[in-house]
């Protein structure tokens, strides 16, 4: 199962898969337990992830990585269940696809909603520009994941089959090289929910240190310049490749 996936996210193969494989070992035998009840668990939890970083200091930051985490664990362990019992169906893999629009979305509002200071923690009166930045910034990704899954879409509505993976290289040279530079320095990861709630623990972590909500801003900042910019470059890569062709 380890090498079941080639696009395995990193925290999977580095940690997770290995964790995972250990519960569902002991979750499979009991029936009650379905792959898609474990999906629904898994959307809750990142949900409960992005409200988590509406409490104030530290302690919210840590409490939506710590979820997000658990979010990874169940996001592994419902397919695993599923390829165990011989139950895997295009119900789940929807739920799922469903999962990481609902859990990014909601872990990048709940991040401009804490720089918004709704508790009015760092004086004053609360700075709704900074939710509407949030929410900006969780619009861009699941903006930049339906791109992708539009793709399948338009094609089998033309009676094609599912794209190969040679298809995503963009026949404009320039633009090849613009999306190997992108895919090295893998800018376009940070609004991805391990990497953004990663990325706002640090934020917090310097927030306690100094004081007030700078570095939770900032990050809003970069989270919704990546999201758009992103939203912006991958819609050229798809429509620059021979995907939809």
């Amino acid at each position: 199962m380890l090498q079941r996936r080639s696009a395995e996210h990193w925290a999977g193969r580095l940690y997770m898969r290995s964790i995972s494989l250990r519960i569902t070992r002991v979750l499979a035998p009991f029936t009650f337990i379905t792959p898609n009840g474990l999906t629904y668990l898994m959307m809750l939890t990142g949900i409960l992830a992005g409200a988590a970083l509406v409490v104030p200091g530290l302690a919210g930051a840590v409490l939506g990585a710590l979820l997000i985490q658990v979010y990874l664990l169940l996001d592994c362990v419902d397919g695993e269940v599923a390829r165990w019992r011989r139950q895997t169906s295009l119900t789940g893999v929807y739920l799922d696809r469903v999962g990481h629009y609902m859990s990014e979305a909601a872990l990048l509002t709940g991040l401009g909603l804490r720089a918004a200071d709704l508790f009015h923690q760092d004086g004053g009166g609360s700075k709704w520009e900074w939710a509407f930045l949030g929410t900006l910034a969780a619009l861009g990704a699941i903006l930049i994941k339906s791109e992708t899954d539009l793709v399948d879409v338009a094609r089998a509505r033309s009676g094609l089959s599912a794209v190969e993976d040679s298809a995503a290289v963009p026949r404009s040279s320039g633009v090849a090289k613009a999306r190997k530079a992108a895919a090295f320095l893998k800018f376009h990861r940070l609004v991805g929910a391990v990497e953004a709630s990663l990325f706002i623990l640090a934020a917090g972590l310097a927030d306690a240190v100094h004081g007030g909500l700078f570095f939770t801003r900032l990050a809003v900042v970069v989270l919704a310049a990546v999201a758009m910019l992103q939203t912006v470059l991958h819609l050229l890569s798809i429509v620059l490749s021979s995907r939809l062709r």
